[in-house]
C-alpha cells in the first residue's frame, strides 16, 4: 500500500512512518526539515517531501498515486506557550486541513486517516468515561488548541457531507513514547524529571497513551473497510504522582516528594507566566497545560478495542522506552 504521512518528524508521525515502512508500505512523508528527517528517519526506505502545512499547493501533487493519507501534522506544541496563536491554529488545524483533504480526493487517495485529540470531548457529569459521542462545542474547550480541533472536526463533518473520500478520525490521549524530538509536553516532563527540575506533584488525572499504539491503530484503520468513524485511543488514566513513581523506577532518578494543593499551583503558574513574559522566556508549565491536567477527565477507548482489536502496552513499558530514547539521544539523567 502507498501512504502519505504529514508530520513525519513528530512524535506520532515519526512512529507511524517507521511502523508503515517496517510493514511494507511505500511511504512518502511531509517534513519541515529534511535534516531533522534524516536524523530521525535515516535508514528507512521513505521518500522525504519538504514542505509546510501553511503552504500546501507546492507539494500537494505528491499525493498522487497514494492509497491513504495519514494526517498527523498540527499546530500544537507552540500553543501551550505565550502569544496569540489563533490565526495559525485556524489556518493549519482547520482551513488547510480541509484543503489537504480536498487535494487528497483530487489526486485519488482512497482513504484519509486523521488525527484529532480527546481534548475535543466533553467531560461527563456522571463521572463515567467520555466516548466518541461526547463532542464539545468550541467555547467549551480548555485552550485554543482544543478549540481549533473542535472547529476542525466540525469542518471535517461538512467535508464528509459533500465529498466521497472516507475519513477515519482518531482522538488520542496525551501521548508519550520514543522519538519525541520536539519535545512535546510529555517529553519535556520526562526531561525535567531526569534533570531533577520538578518541585513536586499536585492532584491531577489524565489519560495517556503510547504514540506507537496510536500509530498501530491508524495503520489498522487504513487496512480495514472502516470509513467515516471516530476512535478514542486511550491507554491509561494516571496522575503526576503515578507518573513520577514509574519514572523513578525505570530511570533510577529520585523523584520529587512534595505535593502541592491545586490553588497554590495555579497561583505559582500564573506568576511564572507573567515573569516569563517580562523576560521574553517560556515556562515549563503553562496555565493551559495545568487546566488539562487538573480536569480529571476520563475517556474510553472501548470502541477502538472492539472495531480495530487495538490493545495498549503497559504504561511502565512506554515510560521506560521514552526515558531510554532520550538518554540515547544525549538527554540528561
Amino acid at each position: 500500500m502507498r501512504a502519505f504521512v504529514t508530520g513525519g518528524t513528530g512524535l506520532l508521525g515519526g512512529n507511524l512512518v517507521r511502523l508503515l515502512a517496517e510493514n511494507g508500505y511505500q511511504v512518502k512523508t511531509l517534513v519541515r526539515s529534511a535534516k531533522k528527517a534524516e536524523k530521525l528517519l535515516g535508514g528507512l526506505n521513505v521518500e522525504i517531501i519538504t514542505g509546510d502545512m501553511m503552504d500546501i499547493e507546492p507539494w500537494a501533487h505528491h499525493l498522487q498515486d497514494c492509497d491513504v493519507l495519514f494526517h498527523t501534522a498540527a499546530y500544537f506544541r507552540e500553543t501551550f506557550r505565550r502569544g496569540d496563536h489563533w490565526t495559525p491554529l485556524k489556518q493549519i488545524n482547520v482551513t488547510h486541513t480541509v484543503r489537504l483533504f480536498e487535494y487528497a480526493e483530487k489526486y485519488g487517495v482512497r482513504k484519509i486517516v486523521h488525527t484529532s485529540t480527546n481534548a475535543t470531548l466533553r467531560k461527563r457529569e456522571d463521572g463515567k468515561p467520555s466516548d466518541e459521542n461526547d463532542r464539545m462545542n468550541p467555547d467549551e474547550a480548555l485552550n485554543l488548541y482544543g478549540k481549533s480541533k473542535v472547529v476542525g472536526d466540525q469542518e471535517i463533518d461538512k467535508f464528509l457531507r459533500s465529498h466521497r473520500t472516507p475519513v477515519v478520525t482518531f482522538l488520542p490521549a496525551w501521548m508519550f513514547g520514543p522519538g519525541d524530538s520536539a519535545p512535546t509536553g510529555s517529553g519535556q516532563l520526562v526531561l525535567n524529571f531526569l534533570s531533577r527540575k520538578l518541585p513536586g506533584s499536585f492532584p491531577s488525572g489524565i489519560d495517556v497513551v503510547d504514540a506507537r499504539d496510536v500509530a498501530y491503530a491508524m495503520m489498522k484503520a487504513a487496512e480495514s473497510s472502516i470509513g467515516n468513524e471516530r476512535y478514542i485511543i486511550s491507554g491509561h488514566y494516571t496522575s503526576l504522582e503515578e507518573l513520577f513513581a514509574i519514572l523513578q523506577k525505570v530511570s533510577g532518578v529520585q523523584g520529587p516528594s512534595k505535593k502541592f494543593p491545586i490553588p497554590m499551583v495555579y497561583l505559582s503558574t500564573w506568576i511564572n507566566e507573567r515573569i516569563a513574559a517580562l523576560r521574553n522566556k517560556e515556562t515549563d508549565l503553562s496555565l493551559d497545560e495545568l487546566r488539562v491536567m487538573t480536569e480529571m477527565k476520563r475517556t474510553s477507548g472501548a470502541k477502538a478495542a472492539r472495531h480495530l482489536k487495538v490493545t495498549c502496552r503497559p504504561l511502565e513499558e512506554t515510560i521506560r522506552d521514552t526515558v531510554n530514547w532520550f538518554r540515547a539521544s544525549g538527554a540528561n539523567g
